[in-house]
């Protein structure tokens, strides 16, 4: 099972590499602009893989992302194809990763208790 395992891992490390420099690299969405991937799960059969995404963009820009993503994805997945030899090539599904945004969320909100007890104490 563990060699099962890492293979599963190395091959959604590098369905991640490639699918972040197609998407910097091939897109010519404007929707999408500058989008990170922070991860992908695949399915143990490799038919499905959920790829995690993040963006700096404002977040009423999201839904223009997600669907230029979802729009993409076919050509996203062909190029996939070319560049990585697997049996089964998943089909992609592409969810925003809040991870990021509530890391950066909570470190706002510690940066504000810091400040607002230096003025108590000062």
């Amino acid at each position: 099972m563990p060699k099962e395992f890492s293979r599963s891992s190395r091959v959604a490390e590098q369905v991640q590499r490639e699918l972040a420099e197609l998407i910097r690299l091939e897109l010519k969405d404007p929707r999408i602009g500058l989008v990170t991937i922070t991860g992908v799960e695949l399915t143990p059969d490799y038919a499905h893989a959920k790829v995690f995404y993040t963006t700096l963009a404002d977040p009423s820009a999201r839904q223009g992302i997600d669907a230029g993503l979802r729009r993409a994805s076919g050509f996203l997945r062909r190029e996939l194809g070319r560049r990585i030899r697997i049996h089964t090539l998943p089909e992609l599904h592409f969810v925003f990763d809040e991870s990021v945004e509530r890391g950066d969320r909570l470190s706002r909100l510690i940066d504000e208790a810091v400040a607002s007890d230096r003025k108590r104490e000062g």
